[in-house]
């Protein structure tokens, strides 16, 4: 296996353990082994209370994914108690989009977009000029550094109001539509706003930071090949004059 093979599967990584685990499982739990909705939202949030305790303790940070991810069960299991009312339970769905959705949007307001771990992979593809590059304008240190953040933040905030309106729109559709249109209905709003989040957030952030990616590890190796290639001129002359 080669070395970008390595590091491709390393970037990819945590997105596995704080997102795709954490819901696969939930599925499993409750479609392949039958378990009830309460007891495939506590099993699931084993690993994301796992990854975040161990960030906490171990790197002394909060793993954001993590985190977010088992906000979202728990609160899960809390409204799993609600029952009764139709018209409730269609609307409770949507606490998750709106927890999701506001965890986003905090992040960016706090200098650091949720949505970027889950980005990475998908630009990097495990590339190491590509790797470096972000690391550049992530850290400040290139010309493109302050629009590739603001793209960043775009990317991310995009994606909090896409979940914080399809929210709103599934609470009003739960208590002025009727039921049996809503239960369908739902599925399609969530299918819509997925749409949404991925072209619009595409367009004014994960498409301009691709691009950005890309000019800046291009940059990067043609001036590693100017300065080899300066370096080898000056060592003719060298040569020429020992003879």
């Amino acid at each position: 296996m080669t070395t970008n093979q390595h590091k491709k599967q390393n970037a990819f990584a945590p997105l596995l353990m704080d997102v795709a685990v954490p819901l696969g499982s939930y599925y499993l739990f409750k479609g392949a082994f039958g378990m009830s909705t309460f007891a495939a939202l506590a099993w699931s949030s084993v690993v994301p209370a796992a990854r975040t305790l161990w960030s906490a303790v171990s790197e002394r940070t909060l793993n954001g994914l993590a985190g977010l991810i088992l906000v979202v069960n728990v609160v899960g299991l809390a409204l799993s108690f609600v029952s009764g009312d139709p018209r409730l339970m269609l609307a409770k769905d949507s606490a998750v989009s709106s927890t999701v959705g506001i965890g986003i949007l905090v992040s960016v307001m706090l200098g650091k977009p949720m949505m970027t771990a889950g980005l990475k992979p998908f630009l990097v593809k495990g590339d190491a000029a590509r790797e470096a590059a972000w690391a550049r304008l992530e850290s400040g240190a290139a010309s493109a550094s302050a629009d590739f953040r603001r793209r960043e933040r775009a990317f991310s905030a995009v994606w909090g109001v896409v979940l914080l309106t399809e929210c709103v729109v599934r609470v009003v559709g739960a208590y002025t539509v009727p039921v049996d249109t809503m239960v369908w209905l739902g599925s399609v709003i969530m299918v819509v706003a997925i749409a949404l989040g991925i072209l619009v957030g595409g367009a004014l952030g994960a498409g301009p930071m691709a691009a950005i990616v890309v000019f800046e590890a291009k940059a990067a190796c043609a001036a590693e090949a100017a300065a080899t290639e300066a370096a080898a001129e000056v060592r003719v002359p060298e040569v020429v004059l020992a003879r």
